[in-house]
């Protein structure tokens, strides 16, 4: 009986290959939790048995991720870096730090400079 119910290894692999390849980070996610679900996901697709390279699983994860880092994958594909999942996204997680740091830091010094409000009203 329990067999009959069983749901079958090449569904359950299927569903778990069309998670991980079709994954994209939202907008409002960081990067670092957008780097945990798909570790999971990788983890998920290994206990299956999927059978997938280190680079495949690396290439979807930069192609999970918008174009705001393309700088990022431009230089790691130019440096031939090979690294390990964790490695790429504790760089992900350092990339996405300095660049809103540095983005933060220009809005500041691009905003006018507020002007004193003068008259009768100034003080409310």
């Amino acid at each position: 009986m329990k067999e009959v119910y069983a749901v079958p290894d090449q569904h359950i692999r299927y569903a778990a290959t069309k998670a991980f390849f079709g994954t994209k980070m939202a907008k409002e996610m960081s990067v670092q939790s957008h780097g945990v679900k798909m570790l999971s996901l990788v983890e998920k697709l290994e206990n299956l048995k999927v059978g997938l390279e280190n680079d495949t699983y690396i290439n979807v994860i930069l192609q999970s991720i918008p174009p705001s880092y393309d700088r990022f994958i431009v230089n790691y594909n130019m440096n031939g870096l090979e690294k390990s999942i964790h490695e790429l996204i504790n760089m992900l997680v350092q990339y996405e730090t300095t660049t809103h740091k540095s983005a933060s830091y220009w809005q500041e010094k691009l905003q006018p400079p507020r002007r004193k409000a003068r008259g009768p009203d100034a003080g409310r």
